[in-house]
């Protein structure tokens, strides 16, 4: 798989991503505003969250700066990881993953670093603005990510008020909210951990093979003491075999030339 397609992969992940996170932020307050094709388990409610993916927060101001340089230093590494394992041949379900995961990594990151800068903060009420004259709600690495997936598949009252703690308490499946950069993080990683034996299997065979072709010995055919002889692969379908030069000091005599038999 060339760098060429992964890094196609991770830019359609990243427009997308940042379209649609530019789009709500720039339309819409708070909340609930739209189900996805008329669905009531797929909406669109948009929040913003200070934290990890899926919406996980890490300890306040501080806590913020550390998870936005902690991406920062994933992505950089991100960066000379994927070129790594393009030019050493990994397998393409393996390079695939690897670019979304990549491509989620950045995407959020974009939001953590810029959008507290870019736009003016976003209420219950108001919608935000692009480079407003005040400044924007936070400063540089104190950015908010936008969330605004909502599906909730499964939403019901499981037990009567009267059972103790859990009594009519209404439960929610699949309650949290993320982005398309969250998913893409998402796909990756699952998709990993399931064929993660396929994929290494196949890369580390294939390396052997290639290693085992480039090492060929071939046994000669006039029965001398010799058992192989090494070979040299210079192109596919070719093969060039090399004579062993005697140690130094040693003399070889030639083998005598066989008799004609008489008739």
């Amino acid at each position: 798989m060339k760098l060429r397609t992964s890094i196609l992969i991770i830019l359609s992940v990243l427009v997308a991503d940042q379209a649609l996170k530019i789009w709500i932020k720039t339309h819409y307050p708070f909340g609930e505003f739209a189900k996805i094709g008329g669905l009531s388990w797929a909406r669109l409610h948009f929040v913003e969250n200070e934290g990890m993916a899926w919406g996980w927060k890490f300890g306040g101001e501080w806590g913020k700066m550390i998870l936005t340089l902690f991406r920062l230093v994933a992505v950089i590494f991100g960066t000379w990881y994927i070129a790594r394992i393009v030019k050493q041949g990994y397998t393409r379900g393996f390079i695939v993953c690897a670019s979304l995961i990549y491509a989620g990594a950045l995407g959020n990151l974009i939001d953590s670093m810029f959008y507290g800068v870019i736009f003016s903060a976003t209420t219950d009420y108001t919608v935000a603005q692009a480079f407003p004259p005040g400044g924007g709600y936070a400063g540089f690495l104190h950015g908010k990510v936008v969330d605004m997936l909502y599906f909730p598949f499964f939403e019901r009252v499981l037990m009567p008020g009267w059972v103790p703690f859990v009594g009519g308490e209404r439960v929610t499946f699949f309650n949290a909210i993320f982005n398309l950069a969250d998913a893409a993080i998402s796909v990756g990683v699952i998709t990993l951990l399931i064929f993660q034996k396929r994929f290494l299997h196949q890369h580390f065979d294939g390396g052997n093979t290639a290693a085992a072709a480039a090492t060929t010995s071939v046994a000669p055919e006039n029965g001398s003491a010799d058992t192989t002889t090494p070979v040299a692969v210079t192109q596919p379908g070719s093969v060039e075999v090399r004579p062993e030069e005697p140690a130094p000091g040693v003399t070889v005599i030639p083998p005598a030339p066989e008799r004609p038999r008489e008739e």
